[in-house]
């Protein structure tokens, strides 16, 4: 099994009425319940737009964690998914469920080897 990444920016969901993504909430989160009753969910939420951010940067003798994001981007992480699937197709076909279920467009990369430290 491989694990994949499915993600969103926050950007791609659009503007919505409350009323709009109440209803979707029931859908997205039908499609968590079938990752986790078909053995693939490992994890899924989304971020808040308006908590805390906060920047780590390495200065050379440690590291400077400052408020806010370390770059201006006009893109940023809205929530993702993290899956164990056999392959490339059932995470494509994962990901298609959450852009159907959350009604926004998703993006799917797959995780790289880890490093042996052994």
């Amino acid at each position: 099994m491989t694990e994949y990444l499915i993600y969103f920016n926050q950007q791609w969901v659009g503007d919505h009425s409350e009323e709009w993504f109440r209803g979707r909430a029931p859908l997205a989160m039908a499609v968590v319940n079938e990752m986790k009753e078909a053995g693939v969910y490992l994890f899924a939420g989304g971020l808040e737009e308006d908590g805390p951010i906060y920047s780590a940067a390495p200065t050379g003798s440690g590291a400077l964690v400052t408020d806010g994001p370390y770059v201006e981007s006009k893109e940023w992480l809205g929530g993702f998914a993290v899956v164990d699937v056999a392959d490339d197709e059932a995470a494509k076909r994962w990901a298609g469920r959450l852009a159907e279920g959350c009604g926004w467009p998703q993006e799917v990369r797959r995780f790289g080897s880890q490093p042996n430290l052994e």
